[in-house]
């Protein structure tokens, strides 16, 4: 569905500036810009996917993966097409990068989502499964709604929106799981065809100080960020600007796309990426997609008891008491429910 988009400029001689991600394309009258989601139609600019929704289901929030918010709990989760990466690896790139031809898509209003999430006995929605920020007019209502109704709101996103388009959502999300793909320039132009990513890290650290729940993910691609002064850069800001408190989990790449022909991230990277994670003083370093690793699970960072036991997506069991660890009843950053 066609939609005015809400963050734009008009810049004369019927061309546009988008806001609503740090690429602030400039499109002539007729184009779209880089993500190609979002066309100027006579000098005003609309987004092409409002509501058109490719993929759908009821996820458990570990999925995201977020493990401080409520471990174990149900959310509506959904995404459309496009992206405002490339990222060679993309396990969701059919949708991801989509540039033109049919969507297979299907319409869900803002109040249809909301009420299916209702139905479905989810805490929340996420907006997931492509780069929620080209849907933002979409999720925007979406969230308002959802806020009024009870419900938390989550983005899983490459944390490349404008600091407009933060504030404009701000007030309506709950949970913002950031990818934090590498910790250099030279790094993020091969995965996410940018040049800098510093506005990154700065729309991040507002989404801590506004009070948002902040988890960062790092999948760890061999020969693109899998270097020891990547990581440690990476564990040292999650640090010093969200704080030691902040989760950071440290993902296995597995092939697909166009690096099909690279090998599984080794397991030797992952639990080095876990080792820098607590050498920088991290309090909650998890690794992923590795089932049946110990470090998938919580343990009190003051004295070290297991609280939340993980299979996969699945919480086996949580011991959690109030928030407190139930041995020396240090509170755990977070939202818990008991176990």
């Amino acid at each position: 569905m066609k939609r005015e988009a809400v963050l734009f400029e008009d810049l004369g001689g019927k061309k546009v500036r988008c806001h609503v991600c740090q690429r602030r394309c400039t499109i002539p009258e007729g184009k779209t810009g880089w993500c190609a989601t979002r066309v100027n139609d006579k000098g005003i600019l609309y987004s092409s996917i409002y509501g058109e929704v490719s993929s759908l289901s009821v996820n458990p929030i570990e999925k995201k993966p977020v493990f401080h918010f409520y471990p174990g709990s149900s959310w509506l989760s959904l995404g459309s097409v496009g992206c405002n990466f490339r990222c060679p690896g993309c396990q969701n790139w059919e949708i991801a990068h989509w540039q033109e031809g049919p969507m297979d898509t299907q319409f869900l209003s803002p109040e249809g989502l909301v009420s299916k999430a209702k139905a479905a006995g989810c805490m929340g929605i996420s907006w997931t499964f492509n780069e929620p920020t080209l849907w933002f007019e979409y999720t925007l209502h979406g969230a308002k709604l959802a806020k009024a109704q009870g419900l938390y709101t989550n983005y899983v996103t490459n944390g490349f929106l404008t600091e407009d388009a933060f504030r404009e959502i701000s007030l309506f999300l709950d949970v913002y799981r950031v990818d934090i793909k590498a910790f250099s320039d030279r790094a993020y132009q091969k995965i996410g065809q940018i040049q800098e990513f510093k506005g990154i890290l700065e729309v991040t650290e507002k989404a801590k100080k506004f009070g948002m729940h902040v988890e960062v993910v790092t999948n760890v691609i061999p020969g693109f960020n899998d270097d020891v002064t990547e990581l440690r850069g990476i564990a040292s800001w999650i640090r010093n600007h969200l704080g030691p408190d902040t989760p950071w989990h440290v993902t296995s790449f597995y092939p697909h796309h166009k690096l099909s022909h690279l090998p599984p991230t080794p397991l030797s990277d992952i639990e080095k990426g876990w080792s820098i994670g607590k050498e920088e003083g991290l309090w909650y370093v998890y690794v992923g997609n590795l089932p049946g690793h110990k470090n998938e699970n919580t343990y009190c960072h003051s004295c070290g008891e297991l609280l939340v036991d993980r299979y996969i997506f699945e919480v086996i069991q949580n011991k959690l008491e109030n928030g407190r660890c139930p041995k020396c009843k240090t509170l755990i950053p977070g939202k818990f429910r008991e176990g």
